[in-house]
């Protein structure tokens, strides 16, 4: 597919500088994005902070999170709100009444299987899906992580102006990411992907 940017080797501080960028150079008053848990981007959340954004127009929603407490070691919200909300960032939790926002960036992982957000293959998400966030199980569940989950579908993920994908110079998601590209594999990420460039939404990879 067409639309894809790639970069490789970018360090966390370099995905921040492009993130916050980003965020400065959106128009208009509030910024809404979507962000990713997991282990790869806390380390980017924690150079973005630093940078001198105008943090109280920014929205953070989360792509999806497992449902626990936000006390809970599992809960991403709750480690995202801990460090955007000092700075004046607005968190928003998941919740299956939440209307997610149109966003300037939907930013995401994604898993050696594919799955982005909480969209597991075995989930069978749907670029037509009426809703904008699914309460679903895993299957099977992450032993790291043995949770249901709350998660964006693809609509809501794709209602932005662009994506961007951190895969942490992991070789074995790049190649499943590749594929996806290709069309080769019909998993998750290259659902979103076909969808994404049939709708005309630049994706950025640093890979």
């Amino acid at each position: 597919m067409s639309g894809i940017t790639i970069i490789e080797g970018a360090s966390a501080e370099a995905i921040a500088d492009w993130l916050a960028e980003r965020v400065s150079a959106a128009p208009g008053g509030d910024v809404a994005i979507s962000v990713p848990g997991g282990s790869t981007p806390f380390p980017i959340f924690e150079a973005m902070v630093r940078r001198g954004l105008d943090f109280a127009r920014l929205a953070v929603w989360p792509n999806d999170d497992r449902i626990v407490p936000e006390d809970h070691e599992a809960s991403n919200t709750g480690k995202i709100r801990r460090l955007f909300e000092p700075v004046g960032a607005r968190v928003v939790a998941l919740t299956e009444n939440a209307a997610p926002p149109h966003f300037a960036l939907t930013w995401l992982g994604m898993g050696p299987d594919g799955h982005i957000a909480s969209l597991f293959p075995n989930t069978d998400p749907q670029v037509d899906d009426r809703q904008a966030i699914r309460r679903l199980t895993p299957d099977p569940l992450p032993a790291h992580a043995p949770f249901d989950r709350i998660t964006l579908t693809i609509p809501a993920l794709l209602d932005t102006d662009a994506l961007l994908f951190t895969l942490g110079g992991a070789a074995d998601k790049r190649a499943v990411f590749d594929a996806a590209a290709r069309g080769e594999n019909d998993l998750p990420v290259a659902r979103l992907l076909r969808a994404a460039d049939a709708r005309g939404i630049h994706v950025t990879v640093f890979a």
